[in-house]
């Protein structure tokens, strides 16, 4: 027989951490890589949303570069879910990566000049949902390192990533021609 999928372990509302420590699953160490969870299944649905589109160049990169965003945030998850947090030192390459990304996106955008609303197409908008959750989970991050000891390069890893979102559901809505609406009082 296969391995069942189910454990009954948590059926009392505690979760085990590496090394088998036993925590209520509401933990905020729990809380953190959870919303780390939730964005990674957010870039997904992204992910599959923009290769439903008329295929291109320009699309196909952006899938590639969210596939790796996915992984990293795969092995960020698991090292936040380890009280001993390993260390990350590929992240401060990946964030340099990031700010390539962006200047070069940018530069073949439109100027922004206004605030935007979330939205356009329906990959755009998924680009723009998956930031707000980025942005979530950086702020349990930085709740979690007044407690914890976590790696200063994964909040900035964070926030660059949040960047790059923002300017990946930008160039996505531009490339599939969806128009940006600009926020008005």
């Amino acid at each position: 027989m296969k391995n069942k999928i189910y454990t009954k372990t948590g059926d009392k509302g505690k979760t085990s951490l590496f090394g088998g420590k036993r925590v209520n699953k509401f933990d905020l160490r729990v809380e953190t890589y959870g919303t780390v969870d939730e964005l990674n299944s957010v870039i997904g649905i992204a992910i599959s949303v923009g290769s439903k589109t008329k295929s291109n160049n320009n699309m196909m990169e952006i899938i590639g570069k969210l596939e790796q965003v996915q992984n990293d945030l795969f092995t960020i998850g698991s090292t936040l879910a380890n009280p001993q947090n390993p260390s990350l030192p590929q992240l401060e390459k990946r964030i340099k990566q990031f700010e390539k990304v962006i200047d070069d996106i940018t530069e073949q955008l439109p100027e922004l000049k206004n605030f935007i609303l979330p939205g356009g197409g329906l990959a755009g908008a998924q680009l723009h949902l998956a930031r707000t959750i980025c942005r979530r989970a950086e702020r349990r991050i930085v709740e979690l390192k007044q407690t914890e000891e976590i790696e200063d390069l994964i909040i900035s890893y964070f926030n660059r990533l949040s960047d790059f979102l923002f300017t990946a559901a930008r160039f996505v809505n531009h490339i599939e021609k969806q128009r940006e609406k600009i926020w008005r009082l």
